[in-house]
């Protein structure tokens, strides 16, 4: 019998806190909710925050207000999920073009960017349409969306693609990615040890 408020399961996770970046599309919603399943982590999708606390939906912030607005409470959120633990935060795909949010984001670590082509992207928001692709040629924004936003998403230290996978394949591949990554931060930590110890 464990003792008082010690846990009755002791869960051997690679990580306590991750987040997902990459572009629209690229699953960080689908794939966040089954990772932090597999991890028993509480999930969070910072869009579905936002529109919680503004009682508005994304599309209707950017019509009410403007996409300045928006992006204020996007950082206001990623201010408030840095500070969580236990948990995979799912971020927006314009989240992790921003400097502050992008620092905080790395620092907290570790960062995984999502990626998938830029057909696959347009199949899968055609399912639930995005107020940046509401334009004559969708494909075309697209590509120039990702054009400007990939060099962002190749500074986070985990890619993974999701083009044409089953979900449990690319989270399985994320919770060997992050055991590597634990494990490289741990050897780093015991090597600063043994030099300067």
């Amino acid at each position: 019998m464990p003792a008082t408020g010690e846990p009755l399961i002791h869960l051997e996770r690679p990580v306590s806190w991750v987040a997902l970046v990459g572009f629209m599309g690229t699953g960080k919603s689908r794939i966040g909710w089954e990772l932090s399943r597999s991890l028993a982590l509480h999930f969070v999708d910072t869009d579905k925050v936002i529109e919680r606390v503004a009682g508005l939906t994304i599309q209707q912030i950017f019509e009410v207000f403007d996409e300045a607005t928006f992006r204020g409470f996007e950082s206001e959120v990623v201010d408030r999920c840095v500070a969580l633990d236990q948990a995979v935060v799912s971020t927006g795909g314009g989240t992790f073009t921003r400097a502050d949010n992008r620092a905080k984001l790395l620092e907290r670590g570790p960062v995984i960017a999502l990626r998938a082509s830029p057909e696959t992207i347009l199949e899968r928001t055609r399912k639930h349409p995005r107020v940046l692709l509401q334009v004559p040629d969708p494909l075309g924004k697209i590509n120039e969306l990702l054009e400007v936003r990939k060099p962002f998403y190749d500074l986070a230290p985990i890619q993974v693609s999701t083009d044409g996978r089953m979900r449990r394949d690319v989270v399985a591949e994320i919770i060997a990615r992050l055991e590597a990554w634990r494990d490289e931060r741990e050897f780093d930590g015991e090597a600063w040890l043994r030099e300067h110890g």
